[in-house]
């Protein structure tokens, strides 16, 4: 992970595989969140013990709502809890359905219902739902968000409440909720702050030189930009298929292949690609591509900031779900916010490459290409104006503050 300019203190905390990779060498799923619970709870501990200690101390934790237990270590401590959402709003109501055993597994039948989200699909839902016993723990720990929700003081989502207006109405009738998003650096929104252009830290080591160097070169909306994200591993039939489907397509495309990836593409299609058609990069300035005027469409998996971070930026999509939430958000791309097209899987799973293809040329050319860019420059103008002053999100920001000031 690279760290970047930022007003950020970053102090780290076990897991209890510090030595080692994680989760990667843990014996089970279980066996990782149970140790990172019991000993992240001590590091934490210890870690505002030091703060205080050193004149710094905190009034208030804000967590991830994945970790519920942060919110024992802070009551110790009398400090302000306050969860924090990462997912779409739409999604946190899923699980929290689960939760309240409104929304039964395994799903039965051709639809779901459910009150404070549209009609959906058993695909439509997260994979751990849909494909029940896929990940069981990751399930746990997602329905584990709500155990004990009711206890903390502030619930905050990384949302536009305008995005999701139906979905919101519904849970703050239960939980005090309040939208704070995107949770995007103010100079690729609003613009209110000026050193506010970065999060402050990479995954990997972007090759910013390169991918802007190459799309100055580009004519303005003839790029496709295709990236899954840091975590999202495909399979190499799947790696060939948009290989493939991009050749066809026959629009310029920067794809970004991590290293790990890497020997999934086809190795003649990297020998044949031209400078001027394709680069192919291990890893790059995301928001600063996405801004960028070259940019025609994101082929994206659909990760909940990977979308925030398109919708915020006016960029079109081509959804290409995974695993977990992303196909909750792929389905509201398409049929909600109207501003992307999914690409459809075959019974394998496997999208193939007549559909990227198609999928690429719909966007980029056709006559639903026209309406769903539109549709992307008015959520554009959502967001910023959510972010704005006065909006939604700028509003429920300075609520927070004040309270926490007054509190302490």
């Amino acid at each position: 992970m690279q760290e970047l300019t930022s007003s950020i203190t970053i102090e780290p905390i076990s897991d209890g595989y510090d030595d080692v990779n994680g989760l990667f060498c843990a014996k089970s799923i279980e066996t990782y969140l149970e140790s990172y619970q019991k000993v992240g709870s001590q590091a934490i501990i210890q870690l505002i013990e030091k703060l205080k200690n050193k004149g710094n101390p905190i009034n208030c934790v804000i967590y991830d709502s994945f970790m519920p237990w942060i919110l024992d270590v802070a009551k110790m401590f009398g400090l302000v809890s306050c969860v924090f959402f990462t997912m779409s709003c739409a999604v946190e109501n899923i699980f929290y359905h689960i939760q309240l055993k409104e929304l039964k597994l395994p799903v039965e039948g051709h639809q779901v219902l459910l009150p404070g989200l549209p009609p959906l699909v058993p695909s439509d839902l997260p994979s751990f739902v849909n494909d029940l016993g896929s990940y069981p723990p990751f399930l746990k720990m997602l329905v584990d968000q709500f155990s004990n929700i009711q206890e903390a003081d502030w619930i905050l989502c990384n949302t536009i409440y305008e995005l999701e207006k139906h979905e919101v109405d519904w849970i703050t009738k239960r939980l005090s909720l309040r939208t704070i998003g995107p949770t995007i650096p103010s100079m690729y929104v609003d613009k209110r702050l000026e050193n506010d252009n970065s999060y402050g830290l990479s995954m990997y080591t972007p090759k910013t030189d390169v991918c802007m160097k190459w799309l100055s070169d580009c004519d303005d909306g003839s790029v496709v930009y295709v990236s899954f994200g840091s975590m999202a591993e495909l399979k190499e039939e799947q790696m060939k298929e948009i290989a493939c489907g991009l050749k066809k397509s026959n629009h310029n495309f920067l794809w970004v292949v991590r290293e790990s990836e890497d020997p999934k593409i086809p190795k003649d299609f990297l020998e044949n690609i031209t400078k001027e058609k394709g680069l192919v990069v291990t890893w790059c300035p995301q928001l600063d591509v996405l801004a960028h005027k070259a940019i025609g469409c994101f082929m994206t998996h659909c990760g909940w900031n990977s979308t925030l971070e398109a919708l915020s930026l006016g960029v079109p999509m081509v959804a290409i779900p995974i695993w977990t939430d992303q196909f909750t958000n792929a389905k509201y791309v398409m049929d909600i916010w109207e501003m992307g097209i999914k690409a459809q899987a075959n019974e394998k799973g496997v999208v193939k490459q007549e559909v990227v293809e198609h999928c690429i040329k719909e966007v980029m050319e056709g006559e639903r290409g026209k309406e769903i860019r539109k549709n992307a420059t008015k959520w554009r103008e959502v967001t910023k104006k959510a972010m704005d002053e006065g909006g939604s999100s700028d509003r429920n920001i300075n609520e927070f503050i004040a309270k926490l000031v007054n509190a302490s």
